[in-house]
């Protein structure tokens, strides 16, 4: 009644069912939004569970075969170290090319040990400033090709609907996009790994990047200002990589990324300490009113975030400290506490 059904596998309809009702109960929890349906072209995927997402096979340096039910032994570039996974996704993105994707979570990236902190400023112009003084800047498209991007956008608003023209320029401009996304997310995979690996310590600012994001047209009722600005700054804000990058950081140093309270970070100065909007000349300038110090503003911003994140770590042990003080010792000289709270205030002091 329904061959397509039996063109595919039972093993991958299944796990996508499972897929739905973990999403529908997610949902009714109230910790993710409602599932959305799937769109063609822009969804195109599967996933793979059980003993068939282990039959993976290395044929040489760069390439490796796994097994795909109802499709046998399928190549793949074998671009990293494939880890012993429980599952896989074979997913289509809108640029036409295949991936996969083995699920294990990797290992963290080791502590160095050099007891150094860095606080890191995220903006548009300079996607990451450091307060060592360093400017990081996500690599984009290039003039020739983002020439070409627009003018593909302006043909396909005059492209008919449905037609093959309009099909091959949807293609085009999603080859254009898929490479800046893949340039954008190496450059994330490489500062997050550098960071990991150089620093004890990493600050950021504590910024809700979705509630930045939100459209600012408002409603017929009380329409919005200045919505055509907003919607460029919405646009350049995922494009500078601000939520992938601490989402890498979390993830590659577990408990040594720290985010402080943002407020007026780029209008003081780190120097005197001085508080004034004045202060920012600029995009890039920073003049303090109080006592004349010039620098760069992100990289201003920057060394007052890390200066917030020390000053909330010595806040911390200063007040373990005082509270171990107060507690370890008894009249007789023995500890007022049991065991197993001595063992975390003396964890929690050390750390």
């Amino acid at each position: 009644m329904f061959p397509w059904l039996a063109a595919g596998s039972q093993t991958v309809q299944q796990q996508a069912l499972r897929d739905f009702a973990q999403g529908m109960k997610n949902f009714f929890a109230g910790t993710h939004g409602k599932p959305t349906w799937r769109k063609a072209g822009r969804d195109e995927g599967f996933q793979v569970v059980g003993c068939h997402a282990q039959k993976v096979k290395r044929l040489a340096k760069r390439v490796g075969r796994v097994w795909v039910p109802k499709a046998g032994w399928v190549r793949f570039r074998w671009s990293r170290k494939v880890p012993r996974a429980k599952s896989y996704r074979v997913t289509l993105d809108r640029a036409g090319r295949w991936h996969i994707a083995f699920a294990a979570i990797p290992e963290p990236v080791a502590a160095p040990g050099n007891g150094l902190t860095v606080g890191v400023d995220r903006g548009v112009a300079v996607s990451a400033a450091l307060s060592t003084g360093e400017l990081l800047t996500v690599p984009g498209l290039t003039p020739g090709q983002f020439g070409r991007l627009m003018r593909l956008h302006r043909r396909l608003a005059k492209a008919q609907p449905g037609s093959n023209r309009r099909a091959r320029l949807k293609a085009g401009i999603a080859r254009l996009k898929a490479r800046e996304t893949d340039l954008r997310r190496d450059w994330v995979e490489q500062t997050s790994t550098h960071l990991a690996r150089s620093y004890d310590l990493i600050a950021l600012e504590d910024l809700k990047v979705g509630n930045m994001t939100r459209s600012a047209k408002g409603t017929v009722e009380q329409p919005g200002r200045g919505v055509a600005a907003k919607a460029g700054l919405n646009r350049r804000i995922p494009a500078s990589g601000w939520g992938m990058l601490a989402k890498r950081l979390e993830d590659k140093a577990p408990g040594r990324m720290v985010r402080v309270d943002p407020a007026y970070t780029s209008q003081t100065c780190h120097r005197c300490g001085r508080v004034d909007a004045n202060s920012r000349k600029s995009h890039a300038d920073f003049a303090c009113t109080s006592c004349g110090h010039r620098e760069h503003a992100d990289v201003n911003a920057a060394r007052n975030i890390v200066a917030r994140a020390l000053d909330a770590q010595h806040t911390a042990q200063h007040v373990v400290a005082e509270f171990a003080a107060g507690h370890a010792v008894t009249a007789r000289g023995g500890s007022g506490l049991p065991g197993p709270v001595n063992r975390e205030l003396q964890l929690a002091f050390t750390s």
